[in-house]
């Protein structure tokens, strides 16, 4: 489902001109939401700037979903609260702490957020692994904070890399993952008494 309303939104957008200016209407744009269109905090994440952002964003979010799918199989609905609740984290950390970007879109920060809480939920069932994955995302953003992405990847998008917004998506997914575990515990412990 979300796979094919990123593609649907980016092919509505490719006939020039397009009939409906998707981007125009639907990118995270900070002066838009300061006058209150405030959809753009959601809907930034679902577009993209070209066909190699729409596919690397798309591949990576199958790749962490199959790699945390035990705590997706029996539970799909779970899997797309997160995803809306990253998204909209995302856009509202974004607009909050880093005023300064002024246009995004892309899965990136809400994927960092995904895998992140993958982890935790990895930690959680004590999964060992799950240690080496959240190391290996932070390491990731944290690289990027002080060093940049990459320019390979920013020539490939026709776009700048916003490193913030993974940094975001990873503090997003952490906040998630602590959530969802009080409200698990929660539930459990009621279940018990």
């Amino acid at each position: 489902m979300i796979s094919v309303l990123c593609i649907a939104l980016f092919a509505a957008d490719i006939p020039t001109p397009a009939f409906f200016p998707i981007d125009q209407y639907f990118s995270y744009r900070y002066d838009d939401i300061a006058h209150g269109q405030v959809w753009r905090l959601l809907t930034g994440n679902l577009l993209h700037t070209n066909l190699w952002h729409l596919l690397m964003n798309l591949a990576g979010f199958w790749v962490i979903v199959f790699l945390h799918e035990v705590h997706y199989k029996r539970h799909p609905e779970k899997l797309v609260l997160l995803f809306l609740c990253l998204c909209l984290l995302e856009g509202i950390g974004l607009y909050l702490f880093y005023p300064s970007l002024k246009a995004y879109v892309g899965l990136s920060g809400m994927l960092h957020g995904l895998f992140a809480f993958g982890a935790m939920m990895d930690i959680r069932k004590g999964y060992m692994s799950g240690y080496l994955l959240l190391i290996g995302v932070i390491a990731k953003v944290a690289y990027e904070q002080y060093f940049g992405a990459s320019t390979s990847i920013t020539e490939l998008i026709a776009a700048r890399v916003a490193t913030e917004s993974h940094l975001v998506g990873l503090i997003c997914g952490l906040l998630c993952a602590v959530c969802w575990s009080v409200i698990a515990n929660r539930f459990k412990y009621n279940k018990l008494s």
